[in-house]
């Protein structure tokens, strides 16, 4: 195996299909591993770097990595965790991110998790499920399923369920609420654990990185009173600094700052506050901190 390793190239396996598989094409494209899949393809190769990527089902990832039949895998945490495989966590992409809830009927007088002791809870994630229950003292009757679990206990078959939660609106059709949250995950980078020469996908992580650091800022630039430029800077401290220009108008001055993507409304209007004018936001595509 590792002589078969040595001899090809690096290779990255991501969800054959669905939401996941489309997120994985994007980050892996705008981090320069651009690839074409032709159709029911399960190979394509990176046109710049010596990467051949694999499509694969999401849940076999973790289990394949640990194996060394991928060297990289994107898929989810909440898979890794319930696999149980021997992976190296590398990098969380920010993408994806999902909650695990245990969830119980409208109707029912379950307030405490300790109260579904014996019970049967129908779920994908036995392994995640035992264990949060484990740490808290309930054994319980698991009922484990591939797919849909949210009818279960319409059918008669369980008491509660165990399954990742979105929007809510799945368990309100169903009757269901949360009664406790087990955990929060998003989607990862995962390695396979005896992977030597790590020098290729060192450069890949990195790469990522960039594109994951980048989707969490914007580029601020705007003119200013000199006057108030002590207010701007403390509203705007950048990185590590702000960049600031004399403006041909020695009473101006120009200022560019990175800004977190989730404060720039606020960021603009305490500008606009102290005068300060054309205030533009660039979104930052790639960058290196």
């Amino acid at each position: 195996m590792t002589d078969e390793r040595s001899s090809r190239l690096l290779r990255i396996g991501v969800p054959s299909k669905g939401r996941l598989s489309e997120l994985s094409a994007q980050i892996l494209a705008d981090a320069g591993l651009s690839f074409r899949r032709t159709d029911r393809s399960l190979f394509a190769r990176c046109k710049d770097m010596p990467v051949e990527v694999t499509f694969l089902r999401t849940d076999d990832i973790p289990v394949l990595a640990a194996e060394g039949a991928i060297d990289l895998g994107i898929t989810g945490a909440d898979l890794v965790a319930e696999s149980g495989a021997d992976t190296v966590h590398r990098l969380d992409l920010g993408v994806g991110t999902c909650r695990l809830a245990l969830c119980v009927p409208d109707d029912a007088s379950v307030t405490d998790p300790r109260q579904l002791a014996g019970r049967r809870i129908a779920t994908s994630f036995p392994r995640i499920t035992r264990q949060w229950l484990a740490d808290r003292g309930v054994e319980a009757h698991f009922v484990e399923l591939s797919g849909s679990v949210e009818v279960m206990i319409a059918l008669g078959v369980a008491d509660a369920i165990v399954d990742l939660v979105e929007t809510g609106s799945t368990l309100a059709a169903n009757r269901l609420h949360v009664l406790d949250e087990i955990g929060r995950y998003e989607t990862v980078l995962i390695q396979h654990p005896g992977l030597v020469d790590t020098r290729l996908a060192d450069r890949i992580v990195r790469r990522l990185n960039g594109i994951v650091i980048a989707r969490g800022w914007s580029l601020l630039e705007y003119n200013v009173p000199r006057s108030r430029l002590a207010e701007a800077e403390a509203i705007t401290p950048g990185f590590n600094s702000p960049t600031v220009m004399q403006l041909e108008d020695a009473a101006w001055c120009a200022v560019r700052a990175m800004v977190k993507r989730s404060e720039v409304h606020g960021v603009m209007e305490r500008l606009e506050a102290i005068g300060a004018s054309a205030i533009i936001e660039t979104r930052i595509g790639n960058c290196r901190l």
